[in-house]
Formats: structure tokens, C-alpha cells, sequence
């Protein structure tokens, strides 16, 4: 067991409390452990304190030998002063009761009074902190100043300018958490303004939060522009399933529909910032697309029915089909839908035709084959980590929050990171070195930094392997990829025992393969971690849930086209959109003989279906989802089932019933208990277990 981290601490007193705190804390924070509030504008704990709005100030003395408080002549910033021995802070007085409403009235005196109209109106810091501290009346009679309202920084961000109190959390957001620098003040005094460079749109990848994070109603959702008030909201826990990160999130939402997504803490996958896919991609749920009804195929048309005939004609279909059927998806349903799909098609249909993996070349995983995990990192640890290597992966489009750690790795904690793609990244801003190797040459890079650290004796593998890398030298490695033999070096230099960080997506690669491959040897003999990541919501659930022993997508899909399969079926999942080979996908499912889509909204699949399943969306029924880091998340139902839809694991389970009769499952719980008892690993995500941060299965 790791010895405790002894910290340094200090005794200090908070309006004549004697308390200890960690040496150098800020006052801010420091109050807090008294129960006590500062009122703030500019200070984020998660960024650095700059000290602007004055908000915070306390009175501030030091202890003399005598036993008095000696003070200083002015209030000092709480947000930018560290605790040291024998401080004596006052957050009551009236010098500072004073100077609150001081500092409210020049906040105010070209503020608009527009609370009526702000979207921010209701939970806005400004209007909080004027009713407690602020003054009661305004001496201010003169014309306010006035700015364009409503300019548009972007399609999701909207500027009023009247409103801004130059705070400067939007810019220190972009330069500090999302890297990408969009935001910048213009200007100097009363002019001052948060704009973009050339005045061109604000296209940050992450530029939602600051919308959450602005104090005021400066920055508004362009979205959520004038769609409700927040006492009409109601709001519920949510994780988001557009992506693979697994992100908290609370839910609003209005008589049955979604209004808008805000970030919720969590400490251990994405602190509390959320990236704009995330922020904003759940129109879905309001979609005139929704699936509402069972439709079965008439002629030519798909026609409303009931569940009992779609049931009966997926039963006549797949029923007794062994080898020929099979059903595609599951990466996008919760681990309930999984299991109970893989019941159903291996235990009652008779096959394990069954895949979700939609990668050109994936047909066993590099972790299978080479007998390791392909998730050895959480998010939350790569922040600690040293050094690391992102290879072959786009991260703030992929994997945006895994993104955000290893930017805070880099601009916190100086972790050297290593970036190797074909086509610049936003991680090559802050990257150590950049490996820029042409498209179709992964193999060859992976394999020249293996060799390297083989041949200066940092590692060692067997000679067979040995042998096969010892062609790859930094030089012939320039020559196939061009990558400069220097820069191979230095990057090898830093990858002893660095996580190594790439995506799925990399199986699209021609010798995405042999590079994975390459970079799990790597791993494994400079006692890194390898983390090969899945790119959608439950992936790694479908992963461990799933049976590999059948035919893998590809096959199904030429076995579709040339007609060998009597019947398949597309759980939740698009083949257009996600399977690179759209020319196979029409063939496959023109010449099946029996489609069965079920889903949540109207894809292109459907007009090839012979029956159409409604399936609720995410947050419309309980279920868990298994993150990126292969983190168990409960996602309790927000808004009700639309129409006559169902959650994936109910349909399954009564069409086994129909076959098989038996106690059915009632509810999701059983259905998880069921799975712990089948998947040990799955112990600790039963719904009496999984804590509310989730549960990471190792």
C-alpha cells in the first residue's frame, strides 16, 4: 500500500475560527470548509484566479505576538490570496459589506435591465449576489451605454454585449481548458469586449461551456434562445450516449421535451464541462422523425400495426434460423438491451451471428489476440501521467473529454505528450513531438518505435518479433512514412512507461492492424498502458456483453448480399452511416429476404425493412451504459416513452416469452442482476451496488 501524501498545512482563523488548511490554498476555497460563501464573478476553481471583478475581497490582518490582529489598510481578493500562518480573515464586516456594493454598482451601472427577457434571468450569479449584497436602489440616473444585442459568435453561442461584466471566464476557458484560443478581449475599458480573432465564427469544439460559465447572461445558448425560463424546467441526471466518454449531464426539459443539456460534476470522467456534440446533439429526442408505432411493410409501404403482429413476423422469420440469421448492433443500446439481444438470438434463435463493430478491418480485436485489456487507463488517470502517445486518433473529435485530460496533463502537470497522425490535430498544439507520417504507413511508425526502444536494450521481446521489427530503423522508417528519423527518436525517448492512446477507428486503417499490434507490444514492454478506445456509447459494454464466436459484421454483410441469410436485423444501428463500404451495405440489405430495424428515429435502413421496432430513446427508460474507460452509469428514465415505444430489453424479452414461456424479466434491476451473475465482472453495477459516479470494471 502507497504511504499517505502528507500535506503541508497552516492555521489560520475565519471571522475568529481557528482552522487548518493546506498551505498556499486560496482564501476562496478556504472559507468553504467552514460552510461559509464568498460571492464571486471571475474566479472558476478549475482555472487560474485573475483577480478581475473584485467580488471576493475580505478583510484581511495577521496575528501579532501579542495576541492582536494586525489588518491590512485595504480588502484583499479572496480569490487570489493564499493562506499562510496566522491569517485572519473576516468575510462579515462592515468595510466589506461596504465595498460589495461597491463593487455591484459599478457592475451595474451600464448593466441592461433586461432580467425579464435574459435567458439567464432566475439562475444568474449577478441578480444573486445583487439581492444579498448588493445595494438597495441605484444612484445612477444617466443614459446606460448601449451594444448591438444579440450578435451571433457562432450557431450555438449568442453575444449581448450590454450585459458583459468583462469577467474574462470565456477567454481564460479557451486558453486554459479547451486550448484552442477562439476568444480574446478587444479593446480597452468601457470597450472592452470577448471576441474572436478577424471577428470570424467562434468554431471551438468545446464553446458551449461557456455559456454555463459565464456569470451573467452575456453568452446565451442560441438553441435555448427564448425556449423556457428555468422555473419552468424540470431537471434530471442524465449521461450523454452521443459519444463514447460516458459525460454527466443534467437533463431540462418541459412538458415531455428536451430544452437543453448542462454539464454535471463528475470528477472522474468529465469534471463538469461537456463538448458541443454532447451540449448539442440531443435534438433527436424532439425529432419529427421519431419512431412512434410498429410498422410493417405492405406492398411498398410501411404501414402502422401492432406488437403483436411485428412480434409474430420476427418470431416467423428468425425463429429456428440458426446460421442463417443475424442481428447487427448493439454499441448505441444499454447493457440491459445487450444481454437480453444476445439471449435471445443465441439461446432461442439458435445462432451467434451477432456483431456491433462497424470497422473495415476488425474482425478479432488486438487485445483478444494478444491476450491483453484494450482499456488499461481511466480518464481521470491520464492526467498524472508523465508522458503519453496519441496515435493515429483526431482526440477532440473523437474522444473530446479523453481530449480535455490530456490537454490539462500537458498544461498542469507538464506531461510530455507525443502526437502521431497523418493530418494535423488539435493535440499538435501542445505536443512534445509530432509524428507526421503518411496515410497507410501506421504499421511502419509503430513498429520503428518498438525497434527503437529494442535496440537501445530499454526493452526486450522475443526473438521472433525481434527479428520481424529490426528491418523498421528510424531511417528506413523516414524513407516508408516520412517521419524524420530525429524526431522518431526523441518521441522513443519518451514512451518508457507512457499510456498509449488510440481509437478503434484505427482498424479503417489498411495496416491499422499490424500497428495496433505494434503499439500493444510497445505498452507491454515498457510497462505503459494500452488503450485502444471504442468510439460509441456502450461499445465496451457490447464488448464484454457480446459473443464472439460468430460471424463478424463483414461476413454478415456479404453473406446478406449474395443471399445467404433468410433474415437480419439492425438493433438501433445504421449501416449506412457507420460501415465504410455503402455499395456492400445496399446489396446486403436489398437481397436479404427479411429486414427487422429497430430503433429510436428514422434511418435509411428502413426502406429496405420488412418490419419497423420503436425503441425508446436513452433517456426514456432505466438502463446502464459502459463508458470509454469501461465505467457502468445508471440512466434513470427523464422523459416518458413516446408513442408505443419500448426499451430494447422489453422487446427482447417478450418475444423469448412468446417462445419460450417462463418468468419474464419486469424490470432493468433484474435484468443487471442477471448479467452480474453471468459476468462477474459486472458485480459492482447492480442497481443496489452502482455507486452514483459509476462503476469501472477492471
Amino acid at each position: 500500500m502507497a504511504a499517505a501524501v502528507q500535506i503541508e498545512t497552516v492555521n489560520i482563523t475565519i471571522n475568529d475560527i481557528e482552522i487548518a488548511v493546506p498551505k498556499g490554498e486560496l482564501i476562496v476555497e478556504a472559507v468553504k470548509r467552514l460552510g461559509l460563501e464568498i460571492p464571486i464573478f471571475c474566479y472558476h476553481p478549475r482555472m487560474k484566479p485573475v483577480g478581475m471583478c473584485r467580488m471576493c475581497i475580505v478583510e484581511v490582518g495577521f496575528k501579532q505576538p501579542d495576541g492582536t490582529v494586525r489588518k491590512m489598510p485595504k480588502p484583499q481578493a479572496a480569490c487570489t490570496l493564499p493562506a499562510s500562518e496566522g491569517m485572519a480573515v473576516y468575510t462579515d464586516t462592515e468595510m466589506v459589506h461596504r465595498d460589495r456594493k461597491g463593487v455591484l454598482e459599478f457592475l451595474l451601472i451600464n448593466h441592461p435591465l433586461d432580467c425579464p427577457i435574459c435567458d439567464r434571468g432566475g439562475e444568474c450569479p449577478l441578480q444573486n449576489n445583487t439581492l444579498f449584497y448588493g445595494p438597495s436602489t441605484s444612484r445612477y440616473v444617466e443614459l446606460k451605454r448601449h451594444a448591438p444585442k444579440a450578435f451571433p459568435l457562432s450557431k450555438y453561442v449568442t453575444l449581448d454585449l450590454e450585459r458583459c461584466i468583462q469577467c474574462g471566464r470565456c477567454v481564460r476557458f479557451t486558453e486554459e481548458i479547451s486550448g484552442d484560443s477562439e476568444l480574446a478581449f478587444r479593446f480597452r475599458g468601457a470597450n472592452m469586449q470577448p471576441s474572436t480573432f478577424e471577428l470570424r465564427d467562434f468554431e471551438s469544439k468545446f464553446s458551449g461551456n461557456v455559456i454555463e460559465i459565464c456569470p451573467v447572461g452575456a453568452l446565451t445558448s442560441a438553441k435555448y434562445r427564448f425556449r423556457a425560463r428555468p422555473w419552468d424546467l424540470e431537471t434530471k441526471p442524465a449521461v450523454c450516449t452521443v459519444c463514447s466518454n460516458g459525460c454527466n449531464v443534467w437533463f431540462d426539459y418541459r412538458v415531455g421535451k428536451m430544452v437543453r443539456i448542462n454539464g454535471r460534476t463528475n470528477e472522474g470522467v468529465n469534471e463538469e464541462w461537456t463538448c458541443d456534440k454532447g451540449k448539442f446533439g440531443h435534438e433527436f429526442y424532439n425529432s419529427e422523425d421519431r419512431l412512434l408505432t410498429p410498422l410493417v411493410r405492405e406492398g411498398d409501404q410501411l404501414v402502422p400495426t401492432d406488437w403483436a403482429r411485428v412480434y409474430s413476423d420476427v418470431i416467423r422469420a428468425f425463429a429456428n434460423g440458426g446460421d442463417k440469421v443475424a442481428a447487427l448492433g448493439g454499441a448505441a443500446n444499454s447493457n440491459e438491451d445487450v444481454f437480453m439481444l444476445n439471449r435471445l438470438m443465441t439461446g432461442i434463435f439458435g445462432t451467434k451471428n451477432l456483431d456491433h463493430r462497424f470497422e473495415r478491418n476488425l474482425v478479432t480485436g488486438v487485445g483478444e489476440k494478444l491476450g491483453v485489456s484494450e482499456v488499461q487507463s481511466t480518464i481521470a488517470s491520464l492526467e498524472d501521467a508523465p508522458s503519453m502517445l496519441v496515435f493515429g486518433t483526431s482526440l477532440a473529435d473523437e474522444l473530446p473529454i479523453v481530449f480535455l485530460r490530456v490537454r490539462k496533463a500537458w498544461f498542469k502537470n507538464g506531461a510530455k505528450v507525443v502526437v502521431a497522425h497523418h493530418a494535423p490535430t488539435d493535440a499538435d498544439s501542445f505536443a512534445e513531438v509530432i509524428l507526421r507520417y503518411k496515410e497507410g504507413t501506421e504499421a511502419a511508425v509503430a513498429s520503428g518505435l518498438l525497434s527503437l526502444l529494442v535496440s537501445a536494450g530499454k526493452a526486450q521481446v522475443p526473438a521472433a518479433t525481434a527479428d520481424a521489427i529490426k528491418p523498421f530503423t528510424p531511417e528506413h522508417v523516414e524513407q516508408l512514412s516520412g517521419v524524420p528519423a530525429e524526431k522518431l527518436r526523441v518521441a522513443a525517448e519518451l514512451l518508457e512507461g507512457a499510456p498509449i492512446i488510440t481509437t478503434r477507428s484505427m482498424y479503417n486503417q489498411a495496416s491499422g492492424v499490424d500497428a495496433l499490434e505494434a503499439l500493444a507490444g510497445l505498452a507491454m514492454v515498457t510497462n505503459g498502458k494500452f488503450n485502444c478506445y471504442s468510439l460509441q456509447a456502450n461499445a465496451e459494454g457490447a464488448t464484454l456483453l457480446g459473443t464472439k464466436e460468430g460471424m463478424h459484421t463483414h461476413q454478415i454483410l456479404n453473406a446478406a448480399a449474395a443471399g445467404e441469410l433468410k433474415a437480419l436485423w439492425l438493433v438501433n444501428v445504421d449501416p449506412f452511416a457507420l460501415y465504410p463500404d455503402r455499395e456492400l451495405v445496399q446489396q446486403a440489405l436489398e437481397n436479404v429476404e427479411f429486414l427487422a430495424v429497430q430503433g429510436t428515429v428514422a434511418s435509411e435502413a428502413m426502406h429496405y425493412a420488412s418490419v419497423v421496432l420503436p425503441q425508446c430513446a436513452p433517456a426514456e427508460m432505466d438502463g446502464t451504459y459502459t463508458n470509454v474507460e469501461r465505467r457502468v452509469q445508471r440512466m434513470r428514465p427523464v422523459l416518458k416513452p413516446k408513442g408505443s415505444t419500448k426499451p430494447g430489453w422489453n422487446i427482447f424479452s417478450e418475444i423469448a416469452v412468446r417462445l419460450r414461456p417462463a418468468t419474464p424479466f419486469f424490470n432493468p434491476g433484474e435484468v443487471m442482476a442477471e448479467i452480474a451473475k453471468e459476468n462477474p465482472a459486472f458485480e459492482g453495477a447492480t442497481y443496489d451496488k452502482l455507486p452514483a459516479e459509476g462503476f469501472v470494471i477492471r
